[in-house]
């Protein structure tokens, strides 16, 4: 007898999914949320803090030189691969992620909406261009010679567990303007861009079933997709580990390790993933 995930998916012809957190947990990751929905650490930075306050930006660039090389050696698990192997059968129509370490795109995904960014790009909050994040890493390194040799460990957004005093941390501006630089990421209090949900709520339309996996959709940004599948008339199941925003909401949840849920569509891949660049 097939379980309810297995006979979900063999239902669906196009289906829509959503990812969080929980699938890149198994790729040395850390998660933002216990079981229960609660957070396990202190919120991440917020939008208006960041730009508001150089002693912010000198402790969140501090922290990130030293998680963005742990970070950016991440490399896809059973979860992001069994998906991409979804999507090159033409069983999954369109994959959004909240997550922001590009390990979908590394896995094999071609059709994946990055609904917070990507921690791999940075952006100035001036002129606007945009630039790699290994770039800015080298750049951080030769204005702070020594912090690279601290010891902390590596936190969800890519930073790092490190307290100290970052009075005389070095952040260096855009080159071309001056203007300050942000990560090419939505921060906890900054909209996502209208283009980006309108493509997700497009795609979204075009689908005929709905799966969040790994994700507690306790962030409005993603649990208003559940909300217009269900509105839709849209069946919504989800594979996470505890207690989800949309749980009223679901035709089932199933709490099985991710990657081993779907093992069954996993496919031998024919390569090793690409190398991160750091």
């Amino acid at each position: 007898m097939s379980l309810p995930l297995d006979a979900f998916i063999d239902r669906a012809q196009r289906l829509f999914v959503l990812t969080g957190a929980g699938c890149s947990t198994a790729s040395g990751i850390p998660d933002y949320r216990d079981a229960a929905g609660q957070w396990k650490r202190t919120p991440p930075v917020t939008y208006q803090a960041f730009m508001g306050e150089a002693a912010t930006r000198q402790r969140y660039w501090a922290r990130s030189l030293l998680g963005w090389p742990r970070f950016g050696f991440a490399q896809p698990n059973g979860t992001h691969q069994a998906l991409a192997a979804l999507q090159a059968a033409g069983k999954l129509r369109t994959l959004l992620t909240q997550n922001v370490d590009g390990l979908h795109q590394r896995a094999g995904s071609t059709h994946v909406i990055d609904l917070h960014g990507r921690l791999d790009q940075v952006r100035c909050m001036g002129c606007g261009e945009r630039s790699d994040r290994q770039d800015l890493q080298l750049r951080l390194l030769a204005a702070n010679p020594g912090w690279e040799a601290l010891t902390a460990g590596i936190a969800p957004d890519g930073d790092a567990d490190l307290e100290t005093d970052f009075g005389a941390f070095v952040v260096p501006d855009c080159i071309r303007c001056g203007a300050l630089l942000k990560p090419d990421v939505v921060f906890f209090g900054e909209n996502v861009p209208r283009e980006r949900v309108e493509q997700a709520y497009a795609e979204l339309q075009q689908a005929d079933a709905m799966l969040v996996v790994g994700s507690s959709l306790m962030v409005y940004s993603g649990f208003r997709f559940v909300q217009a599948a269900v509105k839709a008339g849209l069946p919504v199941a989800a594979l996470n580990r505890g207690v989800t925003r949309a749980d009223e909401l679901l035709v089932f949840k199933d709490e099985r390790d991710c990657a081993q849920a779907l093992s069954r569509w996993l496919q031998p891949a024919a390569s090793q993933p690409a190398a991160a660049k750091v």
